[in-house]
């Protein structure tokens, strides 16, 4: 089945999606004044309109965690898409054990573009199988700001970092990389909900 224009793509080239990876804690960072902008503010707008269900669906696109989308669904209208990126936070530190498996069942393996070398490929596969035997699922970073040409070595190394935390450490650390993954999801799904191409319009009827 064809994506819709509001779903962002689970496996990047080569992660999940965006942001810097150290191992440690990430501090989120504040949403600037443009990235409100009149863009942002068009696509909130439709987002705030949609009917539940699909504001649900569109959301489970960024958090597999239908207690999560359902929460962000229903606290609509947002004022700006601060106030969203602030639920939505909320929303993910009140998540259960349970909540967050189920968001980690939804994400993919970051993985390469076929076109990586070779060895490159056998590297992550392997990183990802000692990653996933230790800790039973499967290893989410958000690594927005940083080159393609980066991404395989933050990953990597990452991995290796990772992999010497004790299972509740890296469960918060995976907790927080969600939480991450999110945030830069939905400025994705409100800057495509404000585009021409947006599947609704600001009213909630479907776009012609």
């Amino acid at each position: 089945m064809p994506k819709q224009p509001w779903q962002a793509g689970r496996s990047g080239v080569p992660v999940q999606s965006r942001g810097p990876a150290d191992g440690g804690a990430p501090v989120p960072e504040p949403v600037s004044a443009s990235t409100c902008g009149y863009a942002h503010s068009s696509g909130l707008d439709s987002f705030n309109g949609w009917p539940c269900e699909t504001a649900e669906s569109a959301l489970l696109e960024c958090f597999g965690s239908h207690r999560w989308a359902l929460r962000l669904a229903a606290h609509r209208p947002y004022p700006d898409l601060g106030a969203l990126l602030a639920a939505s936070d909320e929303a993910g530190y009140d998540l259960s054990p349970t909540d967050i498996a189920e968001a980690l069942a939804a994400e993919s393996a970051p993985c390469l573009h076929h076109a990586a070398p070779r060895a490159a490929h056998l590297a992550l596969r392997a990183a990802h199988a000692a990653y996933e035997s230790r800790f039973g699922h499967v290893f989410v970073i958000c690594l927005d700001g940083l080159p393609p040409s980066q991404h395989v070595n933050q990953v990597l190394a990452a991995i290796r970092t990772r992999l010497t935390h004790d299972p509740d450490e890296e469960r918060a650390l995976t907790a927080e990389e969600l939480r991450r993954l999110a945030r830069g999801r939905i400025i994705d799904l409100v800057t495509d909900a404000g585009s021409p191409q947006g599947p609704f319009l600001a009213a909630g009827q479907p776009a012609r």
